[in-house]
């Protein structure tokens, strides 16, 4: 990812161009190939160009995506396809309850907030987490949203790059290109070791997800991912603190 300056923007419209160039960077470019990977998967399971296009502009949560393409291919009923999109795509909530009260500004129309939650996911997400302590207020939301809006836009042209190159890549190559945009999460979570928590939570997760897995196969995802997590955070708070700076730290991420 691009690295932000420590800086605020000179303008509002400079703070949206701003979060756009900094995810025409890395971010975009692993969410690209991680949407090439799915618009291959999509043309091999014999959908139409225009299903992964609707789901990509509607719905835009590659995990949810990928549930509904293989619960669809193994005859699964509506009802059971809706339910684990749904259960896929719940992730994005806490994303947004805690993006918003960071990013939301008093003179901002309410009705703005509804298609940029469209936009919540985890890649916007951390890049605007990541620049918000820098930010005065007002600058927050179109920095996002520059940065939300670029990614979306690239995910549409990545998924038909790959939808019409899918007999030229392998499928196995179009699953790992899939699995980059999580792996690209997880190492950026892992670039700020003063967030504990974040540390404990991907620790966690990934010693107790390949055990469950070996237990319960088709929950094992969804616990471990919610056991981890909470977990880390029950033992982030009863730890004390590091210092002065964790607790700075903390102050400017919630500001």
């Amino acid at each position: 990812m691009t690295h932000a300056p420590l800086h605020p923007y000179a303008t509002i419209k400079n703070a949206f161009w701003g979060g756009l160039r900094d995810a025409l960077g890395t971010p975009a470019i692993v969410l690209g190939a991680s949407m090439v990977g799915f618009g291959s998967l999509m043309q091999e399971d014999g959908w139409t160009i225009w299903h992964g296009l609707f789901s990509t502009i509607t719905t835009w949560a590659l995990p949810g995506q990928i549930a509904m393409v293989e619960l669809y291919h193994a005859g699964a009923s509506l009802f059971v396809i809706v339910l684990a999109v749904g259960l896929t795509n719940a992730r994005l909530l806490p994303l947004t309850v805690t993006l918003f009260p960071i990013i939301r500004n008093p003179t901002t129309p309410k009705w703005v907030y509804y298609p940029l939650a469209h936009l919540v996911a985890a890649t916007g997400w951390i890049g605007a987490m990541r620049r918000n302590p820098t930010l005065p207020r007002e600058q927050r939301l179109p920095y996002f949203a520059g940065f939300a809006l670029l990614l979306w836009g690239v995910s549409q042209f990545a998924f038909v790059f790959g939808f019409y190159l899918s007999r030229s890549v392998p499928l196995p190559v179009s699953l790992g290109l899939m699995f980059l945009n999580p792996l690209y999460f997880a190492l950026l979570f892992t670039q700020d070791l003063r967030h504990r928590g974040r540390i404990l939570s991907l620790l966690l997760g990934a010693l107790s997800g390949p055990v469950l897995y070996k237990i319960i196969p088709d929950w094992s995802l969804l616990i471990a991912g919610l056991g981890a997590g909470t977990l880390a955070f029950a033992v982030d708070r009863a730890l004390p603190a590091r210092g002065p700076r964790t607790r700075s730290a903390a102050k400017a991420d919630d500001a």
